[in-house]
């Protein structure tokens, strides 16, 4: 199985009490989210953000990374999502062992930070592993596989789904889906709407993310 390479940025108290991992998405790398770290540190003084890269190069842009194929961008097959999909959460999931046992946390110490594609493995991933992750910050995904989640859900983090209402690579109404879905299976879900915001992370969005991993990880 093959290991992630990953950026760190660390404390800024040198206390690393907590960790937010950052999933890119899809054509993009680690460092893409990575930056988000700055606005957020100065608030979350005691925590660690980690930024992997997804295990492949994206096959639409090569100097970036794909967590799985997308068919009706790249022209691979519905199966060969999936696949890669099914593929990437073992990885993900081996990952998220490996960095709580490197920096010595536990799972209820850790937030997934997800945006677009690491929004649908966050989603997919967090729920069916065993030991249950601080939360999910979902931006401008989707829920793959609604349907079979109750039935393979272990752990129910609670959930922040943020999208762009004017969004025009994942659609508004797929924010609406997921939380239904994720509503529907016992998971506590929470939204915000990012008013004008296409395929992005704006500055309230981000606002309303770190208000909800700072309840995740009960920082004052």
């Amino acid at each position: 199985m093959s290991e992630l390479n990953f950026k760190r940025k660390a404390s800024g108290s040198g206390k690393d009490s907590s960790v937010v991992m950052f999933l890119h998405g899809y054509g993009a790398d680690g460092g893409d989210l990575l930056g988000l770290a700055d606005p957020l540190a100065p608030h979350l003084p005691d925590t660690v953000f980690i930024a992997p890269d997804a295990p492949d190069r994206s096959m639409a842009n090569p100097m970036g990374f794909q967590w799985f194929p997308i068919p009706w961008i790249d022209g691979s097959t519905e199966s060969a999502a999936a696949e890669g999909l099914m593929q990437s959460a073992r990885v993900l999931d081996s990952f998220i062992d490996r960095v709580l046992a490197d920096e010595g946390l536990s799972p209820d110490r850790l937030v997934l930070f997800g945006f677009s594609q690491g929004t649908m493995l966050s989603l997919h991933v967090a729920p069916r592993r065993g030991d249950e992750v601080a939360g999910i910050v979902g931006f401008s995904g989707r829920l793959m596989f609604p349907e079979s989640l109750a039935d393979e859900a272990i752990s129910k983090p609670p959930v922040l789904l943020v999208h762009g209402n004017a969004d025009d690579v994942v659609p508004f109404e797929e924010m609406e889906a997921a939380g239904a879905g994720l509503q529907g299976a016992g998971f506590k879900v929470y939204g915000h709407v990012m008013d004008g915001t296409a395929h992005g992370i704006a500055p309230d969005g981000l606002g309303v993310a770190l208000t909800f991993i700072k309840e995740c990880l009960a920082i004052e």
